[in-house]
């Protein structure tokens, strides 16, 4: 049997028959290849087909483009978008849904609005003793009692001097001095006494006698220092030059020594601020009398008041860069107040002020309206006694009125002193300021509206002063602006938050200092003991307590 292979070609010439057939020819790929008609004669006298019209070629190419796998998602999306300009297109304006940006949740002053639709409520509930039930973490019996005390030991002969320049408000004043006070110690230098500089925004020209007790200062620290970064560098920098120079002068002397520091150091500061800075006579007596009219005022609670730092006057408002609801005005007042203070660091070129991210983060000062809604949901009732410790209240006539409404036994220096005691201090913002502090001092709450240098002094006093429990409240202004802006909140749910935040307020008054904390925030333990004695740090005298 013969076999045969297979032929590819045809046998026997280009057209002869008899051979084997060729394989069928490849189909068409497109068609735009295939052409209608037919061969007449061998390919002469062909018909070709009448040409077709614009638009049904523009059709048959469009379709031929999209039959390719790699067009259909090139124009899939473009044929969609059109059909949807053409169908949006053919509705009339009215039809068309708007797209509403909503403020995010907290970033907008809405207190007034929630102020005005709980108040009912507020009204209503009224039966609550907030100064009764305060505190129930301050451990009266075995708490931190005071424990600084002063050395019996002679000291040699002084190194030199240093003068310091204590610039700043009220309270930067006084840590720069209890600072001075402890590097003069730790250097065996004598300490002239501080110099206040005079500064364009608190226009105070006091001296340190107007505001301080002089004597008592010098007296307090007569065998602690002679009257008058870290610890380390004074030690190593500027100890050599005071035995070369005998005159160091520093300027400014606000935050130039790190927290941390040795017992010897810390134990100095403690007696400067908390035993040998005592305010003048005649702020003391001023301040002592408007106590007893609180307590007098109080009387429905034992003499108990509370007393709120405010932080609303125009300087502030101006420096939060938030917006409350005063409009137009409002906003042209702080362009102006801010122009004045701070000339050009809120215009330079870039900056972007945000006043509702600043809001939601916690940054602006409470209204008055809003530390009222606030107290009242703590649960203090609208006949506690209020001192109120502040400056020139911004729109004070409008802003004022609802927290007066809420607390009607609401008081301030000026109307608890007469224009004729308030007169000597009147026009000097430190010495206002120190009658504040003394009267906040000795109340039974206090409530911080706003961070800044008076209340972490007056916290780490009051701890100092009540075992170590600082009977503050320092409120979540981030959650406080939450719910503040929460337009279905209702007043028991309102009351319920806020008084959890009170709880916690209450449990985080008794802190012990940790590393990079400031000793006048956080007395404890540097400052006081948590026994029946206390020793002293240089003599080894001991002092019952």
């Amino acid at each position: 049997m013969q076999l045969h292979a297979y032929n590819r070609l045809g046998s026997g010439g280009s057209g002869g028959g008899g051979g084997t057939p060729s394989p069928p020819a490849s189909p068409r790929r497109s068609p735009r290849i295939h052409r209608r008609g037919g061969k007449t004669g061998g390919g002469r006298g062909a018909t070709l087909a009448p040409p077709r019209p614009l638009a049904q070629r523009m059709v048959w190419m469009l379709l031929s483009l999209l039959l390719r796998r790699q067009a259909i998602f090139l124009f899939a999306p473009l044929l969609y978008v059109s059909a949807m300009i053409f169908y949006m297109g053919t509705l009339p304006l009215e039809s068309v849904p708007r797209i509403i940006s909503r403020p995010a949740p907290g970033s907008v002053y809405r207190s007034p609005m929630l102020y005005e639709r709980l108040r009912a409520d507020m009204e209503a509930d009224n039966s609550s003793d907030g100064l009764a039930t305060v505190w129930k973490h301050s451990f009266k019996d075995d708490g931190w009692r005071p424990c600084v005390n002063t050395s019996a030991d002679v000291l040699p002969d002084s190194n030199g001097y240093i003068f310091v320049e204590a610039n700043g408000g009220l309270n930067q004043q006084r840590t720069s001095i209890c600072n001075a006070v402890a590097v003069a110690g730790y250097l065996n230098a004598t300490l002239v006494i501080p110099y206040f500089p005079y500064h364009s925004i608190w226009r105070d020209p006091s001296k340190f006698n107007d505001i301080y007790d002089k004597d008592h200062f010098i007296s307090t620290l007569i065998n602690e220092i002679k009257a008058w970064s870290s610890i380390q560098y004074y030690k190593d920098a500027i100890l050599p030059k005071l035995a070369e120079e005998k005159l160091i002068r520093i300027s400014p002397f606000a935050n130039r020594l790190s927290f941390n520091a040795p017992s010897s150091v810390q134990h100095l500061r403690c007696l400067a601020n908390f035993e040998a800075l005592r305010f003048s006579n005649p702020i003391t007596t001023l301040a002592e009398k408007l106590v007893s009219r609180m307590k007098e005022r109080s009387v429905d609670n034992n003499g108990r008041y509370i007393a709120v730092h405010l932080r609303f006057e125009e300087d502030m408002v101006a420096f939060s860069c938030c917006i409350f609801d005063g409009g137009e005005e409002e906003k042209q007042d702080m362009i102006a107040a801010r122009e004045r203070g701070w000339r050009g660091k809120f215009t330079k070129p870039g900056r972007i002020i945000r006043p509702g991210a600043i809001r939601i983060s916690g940054k602006c000062p409470l209204t008055p309206l809003e530390v009222g809604l606030m107290l009242r949901g703590m649960g203090f009732s609208n006949d506690t006694a209020i001192y109120l410790a502040s400056g020139k209240i911004y729109k004070a006539e409008k802003t004022m009125a609802p927290l007066l409404e809420m607390f009607p036994l609401l008081q301030t220096k000026e109307t608890l002193a007469s224009a004729e005691e308030l007169a000597p201090f009147k026009n000097y913002s430190s010495r206002m300021a120190a009658i504040d502090y003394s009267v906040c001092l000795h109340s039974e709450v206090f409530v911080s509206t706003q961070g800044g240098n008076f209340p972490q002094i007056l916290i780490g006093h009051r701890r100092y002063l009540y075992g170590g429990h600082s009977k503050t409240i320092k409120p979540d202004k981030r959650k406080l602006a939450l719910l503040f802006d929460n337009p279905n909140i209702g007043w028991k749910s309102l009351k319920r938050q806020l008084l959890n935040m009170r709880a916690h307020g209450d449990a985080k008054g008794i802190e012990m200092k940790r590393p990079n904390d400031s000793i006048y925030s956080y007395p404890c333990p540097d400052c006081s003991i948590q026994t029946a004695y206390c020793y002293s740090l240089q003599s080894g005298i001991t002092t019952f307590v």
